[in-house]
């Protein structure tokens, strides 16, 4: 399975999970899924978060469920969208509580590849879904894959900011060494929990001012 399109920098690291059984089904199961059904994102997309942030340059992780199921919506990253599309819900909280803590303004879009490139992996537990039809490729295999995902930053790498935003992502605190790293939990963005947590809680400052504390750049959160 070294033929998965995966930046060099993460297949190094992964190249063993390639080969597990478990994946060669998930594998099947994407491509036998791209062929007879719509699927988001669009095929080169599925690894973007992992293209856009190295493993060298990760240094903060954010969390999300499976990608949205709207046409033309996701881009293979967790919570962003194409430009041009209407912001969901959530990110339009993401955008607020931002504009909260560091008085950035509210960007017009939601594409969100410049975090990528400065380091977010904009991680999703699930990277695919049918049109449609949300959570429809969870237990396929892909939350396997992201757990050993974020299993490998904790275990390799040092200082990495978490961001755990709802139950489900939170779930996945027990694959982080926290002694070596920051998590950041709250509430959902979603308008269902916001108001329960997430309004108020600064993940943008608290990541800022952990890297500035261990020595590390900033990460420019203005899109």
């Amino acid at each position: 399975m070294s033929n998965v399109k995966i930046s060099e920098s993460w297949k190094k690291h992964l190249e063993s999970e390639f080969g597990k059984e478990y994946f060669q089904k998930l594998i099947e199961f994407v491509k036998s899924e791209y062929g007879k059904n719509k699927i988001h994102p669009a095929g080169p997309n599925i690894f973007r978060a992992f293209d856009l942030c190295s493993f060298e340059n990760c240094r903060v992780v954010i969390l999300g469920q499976d990608p949205y199921h709207s046409p033309q919506t996701a881009i293979g990253l967790s919570f962003a969208v194409e430009k041009g599309r209407r912001l969901p819900p959530s990110l339009q909280n993401i955008y607020k509580e931002l504009k909260a803590d560091l008085e950035i303004d509210i960007a017009d879009h939601g594409d969100l590849t410049s975090w990528g490139e400065q380091g977010v992996l904009l991680l999703n537990a699930v990277l695919t879904v049918q049109e449609g039809k949300p959570g429809s490729h969870a237990g396929k295999g892909w939350e396997t894959f992201t757990d050993s995902v974020i299993k490998l930053i904790s275990d390799q790498k040092e200082n990495v900011v978490f961001i755990l935003w709802g139950a489900y992502a939170q779930k996945k605190e027990s694959l982080i060494d926290s002694t070596k790293h920051f998590v950041i939990k709250s509430a959902h963005p979603s308008p269902f929990s916001a108001h329960s947590g997430f309004f108020g809680s600064k993940p943008f400052s608290k990541t800022n001012e952990y890297l500035a504390e261990k020595g590390q750049k900033e990460i420019n959160w203005k899109i």
